[in-house]
């Protein structure tokens, strides 16, 4: 058997192995998953909070559905993709985990000389090409929606702490869905357990899909509401 051959059948040995331990008893990682994501959710929002009171407000105005106009399938469905593309580069970063963390050091040790030290090697620079990629990917998104909530506070003339609140119901819902692999891979990375990092991504998603849709409901249907009920501007 040649050493790809090697790495895809145990890959596929643990990946499954993994998939039945959850089966057998998911709230032994669950939570724990769930809470990860949670603390990551939290601080992100704490992040966003921070720039938004720090930001000047822009002004150069944007529609909210169900504020300015009805709320329609089109804006659900933009919504459902904007988040779909972070769960799926958070889900990549988990997939990314095993090949560097499990697949790679697998072929390592089927081979010799300077291939054996390339794979050795090229598995930590691709562990920390991940780390990298997703703390600037978390950075840019406390950026850019602490930028864009600071305006949305000063246009409906609330502080960006109440705008936070305003946003609780679905943000929460809708960040821990999308960083349930993030958090995964955390986890697991940690332990050292990178063999299950396969198995955590098509759990994770898995259940972060209807948190999503749910999430996107709220952000249509409610969250107007909450806006109305705390801006002045509508009283």
């Amino acid at each position: 058997m040649s050493a790809n051959d090697y790495v895809l059948v145990r890959g596929m040995r643990d990946t499954r192995s993994a998939l039945e331990q959850w089966q057998r008893d998911p709230g032994a990682l669950l939570p724990r998953i769930f809470l990860g994501s949670l603390a990551i959710a939290v601080a992100l929002l704490l992040g966003v909070w921070a720039v938004a009171s720090l930001s000047t407000p822009d002004f150069t105005g944007f529609r909210i559905p169900g504020l300015q106009h009805p709320a329609t399938a089109g804006d659900i469905g933009h919504t459902l993709f904007r988040n779909s593309l972070v769960l799926a580069f958070h889900a990549t970063a988990c997939v990314a985990g095993f090949i560097a963390g499990a697949s790679i050091p697998l072929t390592a040790a089927q081979r010799t000389g300077f291939s054996r030290k390339l794979h050795e090697h090229a598995g930590r620079l691709a562990i920390g090409f991940v780390v990298g990629v997703t703390m600037f990917s978390l950075s840019t998104q406390v950026y850019i929606l602490g930028s864009e909530g600071s305006t949305l506070a000063a246009s409906i003339g609330v502080s960006p702490g109440v705008l936070v609140l305003t946003v609780l119901p679905h943000a929460l819902i809708e960040l821990v869905a999308v960083f349930l692999p993030l958090a995964a891979w955390i986890m697991f990375s940690r332990r050292g357990e990178w063999n299950q990092l396969l198995a955590a991504t098509f759990v994770t998603v898995a259940i972060a899909i209807p948190m999503l849709f749910v999430s996107a409901l709220i952000e249509a249907y409610v969250w107007p509401d909450l806006i109305r009920a705390a801006s002045p501007l509508f009283s």
